[in-house]
């Protein structure tokens, strides 16, 4: 089957504000193929920078987003009916292992554990993907690297890496950005003014202090970019924060109060 590893090419560049090292240290993993594991909370940039290595590697990536449902056919490929009969089609893993694109697993550990067990024998020395059902042993492309991501501080310990699979991966812990460097961020992909998304900044944060308090997680990052986008649309910030933050982030009645008024005091 001909090839479209093109079509996953990053044609612009991710916007991406380093906060520390992650740029070079990825840099390094990669140079020596080293499986990676992000770590960190939902909506802090784990994707934007994958994108980001992936556009600066020149680096074809296709990303898989995890789900308990997702089997191992669905990562390596099965057999399909077609106009011409029985024909293997490769899975999204196969298709990145052959072509050396890179491979990025978002939120791994939402998928079943037999599943992930598929990627072991990519993740050391033997770099290889075996396709039992098609009888083959695919050896990764010079150019392959697979990168998974999860939320350690989400996940129920039932859905955990297994420390078998953990101890694989070269591990990069992610958070949200400092103060100032978030503003940043949410001011250049909201298209707002800085001194607003300071406020939204400050609003986020003391969300993130309710975590554990009523919250499971505060306002991500990605959520005051979802904010700042309204608002740059003429809607009010009101409404904006009530549409992106407070209804997204709890129904609990009480919790949905206290969020109001928590925007009421930074939006007054």
């Amino acid at each position: 089957m001909p090839s479209n590893i093109d079509s996953y090419r990053l044609c612009e560049v991710p916007y991406y504000r380093a906060t520390g090292d992650e740029v070079t240290l990825f840099e390094h993993a990669y140079a020596h193929r080293l499986p990676m594991v992000l770590k960190g909370p939902t909506g802090c940039g784990k994707t934007r920078f994958i994108e980001y290595m992936a556009w600066k590697l020149r680096r074809p990536l296709i990303t898989v987003a995890c789900n308990e449902d997702m089997t191992a056919s669905d990562l390596v490929g099965r057999y399909l009916l077609d106009a011409h009969g029985t024909t293997w089609h490769d899975g999204p893993l196969t298709t990145a292992v052959r072509e050396g694109a890179i491979c990025y697993l978002d939120e791994v550990v939402e998928a079943r554990q037999d599943t992930t067990v598929a990627i072991h024998p990519l993740t050391d020395a033997r770099r290889i993907l075996p396709l039992d059902k098609r009888g083959e042993v695919v050896r990764a492309h010079p150019d392959f690297q697979l990168v998974v991501s999860y939320n350690p501080g989400y996940q129920s310990r039932s859905k955990d890496l297994k420390p078998s699979t953990r101890q694989r991966f070269v591990a990069m812990h992610f958070d949200y950005p400092d103060e100032a460097s978030e503003a940043v961020i949410i001011a250049r992909e909201g298209g707002i003014d800085p001194t607003l998304a300071r406020q939204l900044v400050k609003l986020g944060r003391c969300t993130r202090s309710l975590t554990d308090r009523g919250l499971d997680e505060g306002a991500s990052t990605r959520m005051l970019i979802y904010t700042a986008t309204l608002m740059r649309a003429g809607v009010s910030a009101r409404a904006s924060c009530e549409a992106t933050l407070t209804q997204a982030l709890t129904d609990d009645p009480e919790m949905v109060t206290a969020l109001r008024d928590l925007v009421d005091a930074h939006f007054a």
